[in-house]
């Protein structure tokens, strides 16, 4: 569980370089060679146009540090279970020596408020590999590759029904 003074809030153009800082620190986490990592960064960091066009929240201590955040937009619909609305999550990014402080946690929860806020039918995420388990933790269900040439590996769905039925079981 987060300590009390841990909280989610919409990120701002100011957060930019705090939530980029935690992408970089995580994505170096990853299991893959370096240069892939380094390869990849600048398509994984925000901008303030991202500010824009995705909803951007973070998780931040009392001293207004950031800790994680995490990314959201309508999934296009062929990305999403046939006939579904859905958010796509772009990702929750945690800093190293925050992990298991439940701070991943609360940003997913930030994302099942806002499929409920938006009337959508679930989240869909496509999920770098070593953060599966963490999405199966959170009652995600993988979904059927139908064809790898079009679709991502690991792409995982939780229905707007499952996410009611967890928030039911969440204290408040």
């Amino acid at each position: 569980m987060p300590s009390p003074d841990v909280h989610i809030c919409p990120a701002r153009e100011a957060d930019l370089e705090g939530i980029n800082r935690v992408i970089e620190a995580a994505v170096m986490t990853w299991h893959l060679p370096e240069r892939v990592k380094r390869l990849s960064l600048p398509g994984y960091r925000y901008s303030s146009l991202d500010l824009e066009h995705l909803e951007i929240v973070i998780a931040e201590d009392d001293r207004q540090h950031t800790l994680g955040v995490a990314a959201w937009e309508p999934a296009e619909d062929g990305d999403a279970p046939a006939g579904k609305k859905a958010l796509l999550l772009h990702g929750i990014y945690v800093d190293p020596p925050q992990h298991h402080r439940g701070i991943g946690r609360l940003l997913f929860s930030a994302a099942e408020h806002a499929v409920r806020n938006q009337d959508c039918d679930g989240l869909l995420v496509r999920a770098q590999q070593g953060a599966n388990g963490f999405f199966i933790a959170q009652g995600m269900e993988r979904l059927h590759v139908d064809s790898p040439a079009r679709q991502y590996a690991n792409r995982f769905w939780k229905s707007r029904t499952a996410i009611l039925e967890t928030s039911e079981k969440t204290p408040s």
